[in-house]
């Protein structure tokens, strides 16, 4: 755990969606911190003794256990939560599936498969997948929001304009994120936090990992933005650049298509340089992969990329 937040918010004071009618666990003042143990997004069903044959009875796909709400002093609709990640204090141990709920090549991918995957807690070290790849490791928050300005009852799975499941990568360690307020004290919740994850998410998980996420939180009043942004504190993918990357392009006039065709052909090539199966192509590629959308203007057909880091294979 970190030393020295305000206030610490413990995993048990969770909730599994959002609303403005949730009552906050604490209150605290502009410019205070706060520490958020945070479950995996399988709400702790998921253990590192778990085998593959149990997963469609354990992972449980209804909603994300979100740690919180927390109110800010002071917070009303207009404003907005400027929220600096401190730091992470990572549980050391993770899992990644693929399942036919998520991802981006369900029809292809109908069996079930699960990775555990153990980890340096001091995120130096790469993570290991079996004895052919290793897996640069990026914590961070895959949910973090604000309660919605709708009432009544929302799922913490889609993103919102008040933030929620983004799953950005950046918003690592020394990120600054900034969410419009829309309710009354902001309600501020994080989870699903990640050990690793690629741009995309493409198999539907990362390295879902339980840990604990140090946030500073300050208001800034009539700021009346539109959704979420963030800056970094440096460079965004250094961690993966060393080597270079493959990259595979998808052409379609759907984005989402595009992004499936690059995937698969992602999936084809890892498999003929690195005689890697197709399940751990699809499973390395959601956790390492970057897709990128590389053309919109010449219309009809679009082109995204998935850049692949050579270093995972080197």
């Amino acid at each position: 755990m970190s030393i020295g937040c305000n206030h610490t918010i413990h995993a048990r004071q969770h909730h599994f969606d959002w609303s403005m009618a949730h009552r906050p666990v604490t209150m605290i003042a502009p410019g205070e911190t706060v520490e958020f143990d945070v479950i995996d997004s399988s709400g702790g069903s998921i253990t590192p003794a778990t085998t593959v044959d149990q997963l469609d009875a354990l992972y449980d796909s209804s909603g994300v256990p979100l740690t919180g709400p927390i109110a800010v002093d002071g917070a009303e609709p207009g404003d907005a939560l400027k929220i600096t990640i401190l730091n992470f204090t990572p549980s050391g141990w993770a899992w990644s599936a693929v399942t036919p709920r998520y991802g981006i090549l369900t029809d292809q991918f109908r069996e079930p498969h699960l990775k555990i995957w153990h980890y340096d807690r001091d995120c130096q070290k790469p993570a290991m997948y079996s004895d052919i790849a290793k897996v640069p490791l990026k914590p961070f928050p895959g949910t973090i929001g604000l309660a919605p300005g709708k009432p009544g009852i929302h799922s913490s799975l889609p993103p919102y304009s008040s933030g929620g499941n983004l799953d950005v990568r950046d918003l690592s360690a020394g990120s600054v994120l900034y969410l419009p307020v829309e309710t009354a004290g902001g309600l501020l919740s994080v989870g699903d936090t990640h050990a690793a994850q690629g741009n995309g998410e493409l198999a539907g998980t990362a390295l879902e990992s339980p840990m604990a996420v140090a946030l500073k939180v300050d208001l800034i009043k009539d700021a009346r933005l539109k959704g979420p942004q963030f800056t970094t504190p440096g460079p965004v993918s250094r961690h993966l650049d060393a080597k270079g990357y493959h990259v595979t392009c998808g052409v379609s006039p759907h984005l989402f298509e595009a992004a499936r065709m690059a995937t698969m052909q992602m999936i084809d090539l890892l498999g003929r340089l690195h005689g890697v199966s197709p399940m751990d192509a699809y499973l390395l590629s959601s956790v390492c992969g970057d897709l990128a959308i590389s053309e919109l203007v010449n219309k009809p057909v679009h082109v995204v990329s998935l850049y692949f880091p050579r270093i995972v294979f080197e």
